[in-house]
């Protein structure tokens, strides 16, 4: 275990300076910063001197050495042009947000995706089986942009029940900017939250059903029929524990994945979070939040992946995390 924790870590900073890198290669072609902040009435003298202070006439190698000096010694990942602040500062502003918005929608996809798909797999000729089939293949079929379109339409232009913008009021909460202790803010959530699990859920059903209809059909399984034990068991003990190692293996990436890329979702709420700072980031050519953004965005992969592993093992104990592995 020991050696696989060092082995995982060294692999971790590994992916951390080859996404860095990449961040700091691909700056150049996202825009120029400095037009970004001064706008056309700057002369090219006051532009010139701009750049030299904040570094941007030094060679690739230099300002990427600074970066890593001051993300190693310092914790500093750079400073954001348009907001003036420290990259990271600004970033851990908007992702509670994000946050919150992916584990509501990861909450749903569990409660609903898991008895969902289970009973699509044990009873797969029933008719309500075929409905939550088809109504998964239409949601794997649409486009996020269009259910958030159509959700705001109904329940916001034409029902007039829920809020379709923003993230309403929040509380602080040491620190953490929550829109779940308010009853404004859980009004604000359900439709983004909505559109994101309708996008999500179909691959999860999907994917538990399959998994189990193949488990369902091993040997072990048939073996503990024959025995006479409670199908109950058979079905929630036997097959779907084994059900749970691919189901988690997805679920683990997704959920990075959420947090990451809820760009489309988020932009056609106004949603307040990472996504909607990216693409901001993108139109102001703020070349240090990107790259910020995108080593933030590499530490959650990370240590989703690494959490990952271990629950593998708690759901399954022949999958041991050993450092042979």
């Amino acid at each position: 275990m020991f050696a696989f924790t060092v082995r995982r870590i060294i692999q971790a900073i590994i992916v951390m300076l080859i996404i860095s890198f990449i961040g700091f290669a691909l700056k150049q072609n996202v825009g120029d910063p400095v037009r970004e902040l001064t706008g056309i009435s700057v002369s090219a003298a006051e532009r010139d001197a701009i750049r030299e202070k904040l570094g941007l006439n030094d060679p690739f190698l230099i300002q990427y050495g600074r970066f890593l000096k001051g993300a190693v010694l310092e914790g500093n990942i750079g400073q954001s042009f348009f907001y003036k602040k420290p990259a990271m500062e600004v970033i851990l502003n908007k992702a509670p947000a994000t946050i919150e918005l992916v584990m509501c929608c990861t909450v749903l996809i569990v409660i609903l995706s898991i008895p969902m798909g289970i009973y699509s797999a044990i009873y797969p000729r029933r008719l309500l089986s075929r409905l939550i089939m088809g109504l998964s293949t239409i949601g794997v079929s649409v486009p996020i942009f269009l259910i958030a379109i159509l959700l705001i339409y109904v329940f916001a232009i034409e029902l007039n029940w829920l809020p379709s913008y923003g993230r309403g009021e929040t509380v602080n909460v040491w620190g953490w900017e929550s829109g779940l202790l308010t009853l404004d803010g859980l009004r604000h959530l359900i439709l983004p939250t909505t559109a994101l699990t309708a996008l999500m859920l179909p691959l999860f059903v999907r994917l538990i059903r399959s998994e189990m209809m193949e488990v369902l059909q091993t040997e072990y399984v048939k073996f503990a029929w024959a025995k006479g034990l409670p199908r109950m068991r058979i079905w929630f003990v036997h097959a779907f524990k084994n059900t749970l190692l691919p189901v988690i293996t997805v679920g683990g990436v997704q959920i990075g994945t959420m947090i990451a890329f809820t760009i489309l979702t988020e932009t056609v709420f106004q949603w307040g979070g990472l996504g909607f700072l990216f693409l901001e980031a993108v139109e102001r050519a703020d070349t240090s939040l990107l790259v910020a953004y995108l080593i933030f965005v590499g530490i959650i992969f990370v240590v989703v992946n690494t959490a990952v592993d271990i629950i593998y093992g708690l759901v399954n104990p022949m999958v041991r995390i050993t450092g042979r592995k």
